[in-house]
């Protein structure tokens, strides 16, 4: 099906905007939006309380953001944000991590790792690993009593959890209970269907995730390590289970669905839902897109079945 009303008129105002494609931008340039799509997401729910911490990595620290709920947190869910690897601040996804509080009950960690071109693969898995293991030595403490640990994200987000997920599966720890997969980056295949299809040419393009790709992890070596394209990992067994939610109109499409099969190929318990009409991105657009509201919908309730069964 087409995409939506309320996605077909967001693209339309952003095509009369005049404003270059992404992939014609530099970092910086794309950068300087941001504050534009903080104040399109407008301010999320209160909250019981919010801090900043760091997570110390060699030679620097990763800002973490804590939300936590009024009453006792059920859960404490790590959250690597969105943005290619390139973009992304904790102030533009402070709403999404609100409503995260607000519909799941659980305390949240939003994970500010380093950004390329500045710092390359694989610093933003490295930064994302020392926040989970961070975030696992002090659950009680972040969420007031002993709970399950959640990772989630979106699009590249999305691939640092699944790599995150696969790393305590090899070393043991911590112990993940669930991890949430929203339109995740698993693959650097460019050239696949959903990749090619001139009807998922919307927010993100082929053209756009190539630019991603090049800042990120230039050399085509890198891009079929597991911890760069979670798909290529030979062995999936033993992973949490795993909510997945994917975009009809997505480059990101077919490779996210190629890993919830593949996940259940493994035994893995897998909920896989494509959003039809929407969008990349329209996970992270609240206060903006109705398709916002069903994808935190799903989520929501599948960690509160995860959370009561």
């Amino acid at each position: 099906m087409a995409v939506d009303e309320a996605t077909s008129a967001l693209m339309a105002e952003f095509a009369e905007s005049g404003l270059k494609p992404l992939h014609e931008m530099t970092p910086e340039e794309a950068r300087a939006l941001e504050g534009a799509w903080r104040d399109m997401y407008g301010a999320g729910p209160e909250v019981g309380s919010v801090s900043d911490e760091a997570v110390p990595v060699e030679g620097s620290e990763v800002p973490v953001r804590v939300y936590r709920p009024e009453g006792a947190a059920r859960a404490l869910i790590v959250y690597y944000h969105g943005g290619g690897w390139v973009l992304g601040t904790l102030a533009e996804f402070d709403a999404l991590a609100r409503y995260l509080v607000d519909r799941t009950g659980a305390a949240v960690v939003l994970v500010d790792y380093r950004l390329a071109p500045e710092y390359r693969y694989p610093v933003a898995a490295e930064d994302s690993w020392a926040a989970l293991a961070w975030a696992g030595a002090r659950v009680e403490e972040l969420a007031g009593s002993r709970v399950p640990l959640i990772v989630a994200g979106d699009s590249a987000g999305g691939n640092l959890s699944a790599v995150v997920a696969q790393r305590a599966r090899a070393e043991g720890g911590p112990d993940i209970s669930l991890q949430v997969l929203i339109y995740p980056v698993t693959d650097a295949d460019l050239d696949n269907a959903s990749y090619t299809d001139p009807e998922n040419q919307l927010l993100l393009t082929r053209e756009g995730m190539i630019w991603f790709w090049d800042h990120y992890a230039p050399d085509p070596a890198d891009r079929v390590n597991a911890d760069a394209s979670p798909l290529r990992a030979e062995d999936l067994s033993g992973l949490p289970p795993a909510v997945v939610l994917t975009a009809e109109h997505d480059p990101l499409r077919d490779e996210g669905e190629a890993y919830a099969d593949k996940l259940r190929a493994a035994g893995v318990p897998v909920q896989h839902q494509r959003f039809d009409g929407q969008m990349h991105g329209f996970f992270t657009m609240v206060n903006v897109l109705p398709g916002a509201v069903a994808g935190m919908d799903y989520v929501a309730s599948h960690i509160d079945r995860h959370l009561t069964t």
